[in-house]
């Protein structure tokens, strides 16, 4: 990490998000100590470089291992905070304990946000610690329905990001500044999000959604998620991927390997990616992702990587 990352003269940040970004660090400075809900994605990887630049070890990123984000983003996590050099705390809890939270209606992102956050506060009593931040920036406000951010609210969560008007756009500068490798790391929503509205989340529709989607990321896809609706996969494919995906290699392929990891129907949607496709009113997937809550991760998997020797084309 540079030693002063934040000045506009010594990197290529503009003065004014600098100057924010500044701001940000100044204000976890005045704390005591600091637990950053951390999913190692971009905001709460900027959350945690701020926290360790103003409080050093007096800053701890803490990682929330759950059935409802993929295995390899805990890996991620884990790779970020000691790039970052800040202490790695992964605790664990289970959304589906909850059945507000199973049943899925358009408070899901609450309910999950509620203990997810609350389970944060735990371990920060356990470490001494008084404030726990998160990576809410500046833009996720005005994203449509999110009802996660009225969970931070409630619980006090301190939110520098947000605070110092920092948007997506500054955090993705910053963290460039600070040479983070996640500077321009897309957002990931939780494995819920893949799950229509008001159809149950369960641990059976959280893994064969993470095996579908561990296929589509070794076979080169970047932009892309795979529904679940009710056992039939609606595949979508981002707009400048999608030519890739009307090949009839890759139909044959990827209904051969889903069908494998328990979809009983795939399907590919002709309109492509786009985010909050199964959510109601336009919600952001940001809700349940490691970015918005900036603590996700997924209980590990112990089954193998599906084989993906068959022949597709790259």
């Amino acid at each position: 990490m540079s030693q002063h990352p934040l000045a506009a003269a010594d990197s290529d940040l503009a003065p004014e998000t600098a100057a924010k970004a500044a701001t940000a660090r100044d204000a976890l400075a005045e704390r005591d100590a600091v637990l950053v809900a951390f999913s190692g994605g971009v905001d709460s990887a900027v959350v945690a470089a701020l926290a360790a630049d103003a409080l050093g070890d007096d800053a701890v990123a803490c990682t929330a291992r759950s059935e409802t984000l993929p295995a390899a983003e805990l890996d991620d996590a884990k790779r970020v905070a000691d790039e970052i050099g800040i202490s790695h705390e992964v605790v664990t809890f289970s959304e589906l304990d909850d059945p507000n939270f199973v049943a899925n209606d358009g408070e899901r992102c609450y309910h999950c946000r509620t203990m997810r956050l609350g389970r944060m506060y735990e371990t920060a009593a356990e470490l001494g610690i008084e404030t726990v931040c998160d990576g809410t920036n500046a833009d996720d406000p005005g994203e449509g329905h999110r009802p996660g951010l009225r969970a931070v609210e409630e619980l006090d969560v301190v939110s520098p990001l947000l605070e110092a008007g920092l948007t997506k756009d500054d955090v993705r500068a910053v963290a460039d500044a600070y040479g983070l490798s996640v500077a321009d790391k897309p957002s990931m929503a939780c494995l819920s999000s893949r799950i229509p509205t008001g159809l149950e989340v369960t641990k059976a529709r959280l893994t064969r959604v993470e095996k579908a989607e561990r296929v589509l990321r070794e076979w080169g896809f970047e932009g892309f998620r795979v529904r679940d609706h009710d056992g039939l996969a609606r595949v979508e494919i981002a707009p400048d991927e999608l030519e890739r995906a009307l090949d009839p290699a890759f139909a044959d392929a990827v209904h051969e390997h889903l069908t494998d990891v328990g979809f009983d129907y795939v399907t590919l949607d002709m309109a492509g990616y786009r985010t909050g496709s199964v959510s109601p009113d336009g919600e952001s997937e940001a809700e349940g992702a490691a970015e918005a809550e900036g603590d996700d991760a997924h209980a590990a998997s112990d089954d193998p990587a599906p084989d993906l020797g068959r022949r597709y084309p790259r």
